[in-house]
């Protein structure tokens, strides 16, 4: 079966715009141009945009996206596997929204009692598997299973205070570390109340905080790009900062 670009972009649900777009980068391409000028697509293209329609889906960026389907190693059956995993956890998580959603109109109406921790588990859940998704292989294999589950436990059995206080103090730690950053100063003030502010928020997730524990996740920080990017989306070198305040903070040699 042969489609043009407003034939396919119909049966996807996606704009004839999005087609000729994804055509301009490079990511795909039509199988021909026939003779009138139309773009035409075939079985392969057809597959091609599933998966990237897929992704899309996950969240993944266009670029990445390209990397993925056109790499030497793609496997379309490991990665429709992939989706399917993902797309599952994916509909565990909205469930979870639902019920707590449902749980809270029966609540507001008196049908039932609940409790606060309660109204916030879909939130936290999210927040567990938003951090497996992106750090947990590195987690395990650093912390191992039983250090990451426990941290996780403890995330699910926060009260709603101490979901927001946490929610806080990430939010004063960031602010802090960027004014800090532009003292320039890792071993002044305001750098040493960013490290402090980040050893508490550590230890919301933490059975007991260690200097040496502390020094290391700023390390894994500058050695992990998502980290870094996350960190130096201010200022350039922030990670960098940080782990040099965390040094002067816990009295550790660099050397």
């Amino acid at each position: 079966m042969e489609y043009t670009v407003k034939q396919l972009a119909k049966i996807a649900g996606v704009s004839p715009r999005t087609l000729r777009y994804y055509d301009e980068i490079g990511l795909l391409k039509p199988a021909r141009i026939n003779s009138s000028g139309y773009r035409i697509y075939e079985k392969e293209q057809v597959d091609l945009l599933q998966q990237i329609l897929f992704y899309r889906e996950l969240g993944v960026s266009l670029d990445k996206i390209k990397d993925i389907i056109y790499s030497p190693d793609f496997n379309e059956i490991e990665a429709l596997k992939e989706h399917h995993k993902k797309l599952l956890d994916k509909r565990k998580q909205l469930d979870l929204l639902i019920e707590n959603v449902r749980k809270t109109i029966l609540a507001k109406e008196g049908s039932i009692k609940m409790e606060d921790r309660e109204k916030f588990e879909g939130f936290k859940k999210n927040l567990i598997d938003e951090n497996e998704k992106k750090y947990g292989k590195e987690a395990r294999e650093k912390y191992g299973d039983e250090a990451v589950e426990k941290s996780n436990k403890m995330l699910m059995n926060m009260t709603q205070e101490e979901y927001e206080r946490l929610n806080k103090l990430q939010e004063e730690f960031m602010s802090t570390l960027e004014k800090a950053f532009k003292t320039g100063d890792p071993r002044g003030e305001l750098a040493q109340k960013a490290a402090d502010l980040h050893r508490q928020w550590l230890c919301f997730f933490w059975d007991e905080y260690s200097k040496e524990a502390h020094v290391g996740v700023c390390q894994m920080y500058i050695e992990d790009e998502r980290f870094r990017h996350y960190y130096d989306k201010f200022q350039p070198g922030t990670v960098e900062f940080l782990r040099d305040a965390v040094l002067a903070y816990t009295g550790i040699d660099q050397n």
